[in-house]
């Protein structure tokens, strides 16, 4: 594994823990503004949560494609 390889790796381990971070805060405001949260402040809450957890979605999804396609770039 030369030095390219753990870079990769690393950077691909950063974007997954974002994405996992986006995923979980996400998650509660959207537990908060569905439960706990009233009026134009529970929608607020609950459209951030649905950004947060569709740039999570992606974030993944850039990390894995980077994975999945980078052998095919070096030939």
């Amino acid at each position: 594994m030369g030095a390219d390889d753990r870079g990769r790796s690393t950077g691909r381990r950063n974007r997954l823990l974002l994405a996992g971070l986006l995923a979980v805060v996400g998650l509660i405001l959207l537990l908060l503004g569905l439960t706990v949260a009233n009026g134009a402040v529970a929608g607020v809450e609950v459209v951030l949560a649905l950004l947060l957890l569709i740039a999570s979605y992606a974030i993944q999804h850039v990390a894995r494609r980077n994975t999945l396609y980078r052998d095919e770039r070096r030939r």
